[in-house]
Protein backbone atom coordinates (compact mmCIF):
# COMPACT_ATOMS: atom_id res chain seq x y z
CA UNK A 1 0.00 0.00 0.00
CA UNK A 2 1.62 3.64 -0.98
CA UNK A 3 2.29 5.84 1.81
CA UNK A 4 2.66 9.01 -0.13
CA UNK A 5 6.00 10.76 -1.02
CA UNK A 6 8.75 9.81 1.34
CA UNK A 7 11.83 12.39 1.63
CA UNK A 8 15.19 11.05 1.72
CA UNK A 9 18.24 12.59 2.03
CA UNK A 10 19.67 13.66 -1.12
CA UNK A 11 22.68 11.32 -2.34
CA UNK A 12 23.97 10.32 -5.86
CA UNK A 13 25.53 6.77 -5.05
CA UNK A 14 28.46 7.18 -7.55
CA UNK A 15 31.49 9.50 -8.67
CA UNK A 16 30.26 12.40 -11.47
CA UNK A 17 31.50 15.34 -12.38
CA UNK A 18 30.05 18.26 -12.06
CA UNK A 19 28.20 19.48 -15.32
CA UNK A 20 27.04 23.07 -14.41
CA UNK A 21 26.42 25.29 -11.04
CA UNK A 22 24.87 28.54 -9.78
CA UNK A 23 21.13 29.71 -8.81
CA UNK A 24 21.26 28.28 -6.00
CA UNK A 25 22.25 24.69 -6.83
CA UNK A 26 24.03 22.17 -9.21
CA UNK A 27 23.49 19.75 -12.09
CA UNK A 28 25.37 16.35 -12.51
CA UNK A 29 24.97 13.36 -13.74
CA UNK A 30 21.87 13.95 -15.51
CA UNK A 31 20.24 15.60 -12.52
CA UNK A 32 20.17 18.34 -10.58
CA UNK A 33 20.10 19.42 -6.47
CA UNK A 34 19.38 22.63 -5.15
CA UNK A 35 21.32 23.86 -2.38
CA UNK A 36 25.57 22.72 -1.57
CA UNK A 37 27.00 19.32 -2.00
CA UNK A 38 29.60 17.35 -0.98
CA UNK A 39 31.05 15.24 -3.24
CA UNK A 40 33.09 12.17 -1.67
CA UNK A 41 33.95 8.80 -2.70
CA UNK A 42 30.75 7.01 -1.54
CA UNK A 43 28.76 9.75 -4.28
CA UNK A 44 27.84 12.88 -3.94
CA UNK A 45 25.57 14.16 -0.88
CA UNK A 46 23.13 17.03 -0.10
CA UNK A 47 24.75 19.54 2.50
CA UNK A 48 23.47 21.82 4.62
CA UNK A 49 25.50 24.72 4.06
CA UNK A 50 25.05 28.23 2.62
CA UNK A 51 27.66 31.24 2.36
CA UNK A 52 26.65 32.60 5.73
CA UNK A 53 27.09 29.44 8.21
CA UNK A 54 30.47 29.41 9.41
CA UNK A 55 32.96 26.57 8.35
CA UNK A 56 33.05 24.52 11.50
CA UNK A 57 34.41 20.53 11.95
CA UNK A 58 31.03 19.49 12.75
CA UNK A 59 30.41 20.50 9.11
CA UNK A 60 32.71 18.30 7.81
CA UNK A 61 32.38 14.95 9.72
CA UNK A 62 31.09 12.94 6.28
CA UNK A 63 34.46 14.12 4.73
CA UNK A 64 36.43 12.94 7.93
CA UNK A 65 34.56 9.53 7.90
CA UNK A 66 35.57 9.30 4.23
CA UNK A 67 38.76 10.15 4.89
CA UNK A 68 41.13 6.68 4.08
CA UNK A 69 39.89 7.57 0.54
CA UNK A 70 40.46 11.29 0.08
CA UNK A 71 44.31 12.50 -0.40
CA UNK A 72 42.93 16.30 -1.32
CA UNK A 73 39.49 17.93 -0.26
CA UNK A 74 38.66 21.19 -2.40
CA UNK A 75 36.48 23.64 -0.38
CA UNK A 76 34.27 25.71 -2.87
CA UNK A 77 33.41 28.83 -0.24
CA UNK A 78 30.93 30.54 -1.98
CA UNK A 79 31.28 33.26 -4.51
CA UNK A 80 34.07 34.85 -2.48
CA UNK A 81 37.37 32.88 -1.07
CA UNK A 82 37.13 32.12 3.21
CA UNK A 83 40.00 30.52 4.90
CA UNK A 84 39.50 27.60 6.83
CA UNK A 85 39.28 28.17 10.12
CA UNK A 86 42.47 26.41 11.87
CA UNK A 87 40.92 24.01 13.77
CA UNK A 88 39.29 22.49 10.40
CA UNK A 89 42.30 22.60 8.82
CA UNK A 90 44.25 20.71 11.75
CA UNK A 91 41.40 18.25 11.84
CA UNK A 92 41.41 17.58 8.17
CA UNK A 93 44.95 17.69 8.38
CA UNK A 94 44.88 14.80 11.38
CA UNK A 95 43.31 12.55 8.94
CA UNK A 96 45.74 12.71 6.09
CA UNK A 97 43.62 15.30 4.15
CA UNK A 98 45.35 18.50 2.01
CA UNK A 99 42.51 20.92 1.74
CA UNK A 100 42.11 23.30 -0.49
CA UNK A 101 39.71 26.35 0.03
CA UNK A 102 38.72 28.80 -2.99
CA UNK A 103 35.26 29.86 -4.76
CA UNK A 104 33.04 27.44 -5.92
CA UNK A 105 33.36 28.02 -9.16
CA UNK A 106 37.04 27.45 -8.94
CA UNK A 107 36.75 24.17 -6.66
CA UNK A 108 34.07 22.58 -9.35
CA UNK A 109 36.64 23.09 -12.01
CA UNK A 110 39.71 22.03 -10.42
CA UNK A 111 37.45 18.91 -8.83
CA UNK A 112 36.36 17.88 -12.67
CA UNK A 113 39.89 17.87 -13.82
CA UNK A 114 41.33 15.84 -10.84
CA UNK A 115 38.05 13.52 -10.72
CA UNK A 116 39.07 12.94 -14.89
CA UNK A 117 42.39 12.04 -13.41
CA UNK A 118 41.43 9.43 -11.26
CA UNK A 119 42.86 11.27 -8.02
CA UNK A 120 41.43 10.62 -4.74
CA UNK A 121 39.72 14.18 -4.82
CA UNK A 122 36.75 15.32 -2.86
CA UNK A 123 35.08 18.55 -3.01
CA UNK A 124 32.79 20.54 -0.29
CA UNK A 125 30.75 22.84 -2.40
CA UNK A 126 28.63 25.85 -1.18
CA UNK A 127 25.73 26.66 -3.71
CA UNK A 128 26.03 29.92 -5.41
Amino acid sequence: MAKGIEIRAAHFPGRAPIDSYGNGGFRFADMSHRGSILCLPSGIHGWDMAADTPLTTEHFERVLDEAGDIEVLLVGTGANLRILPPALKAALKARGIASDPMSTGAAVRTFNIMLSEARAVAAALIAV
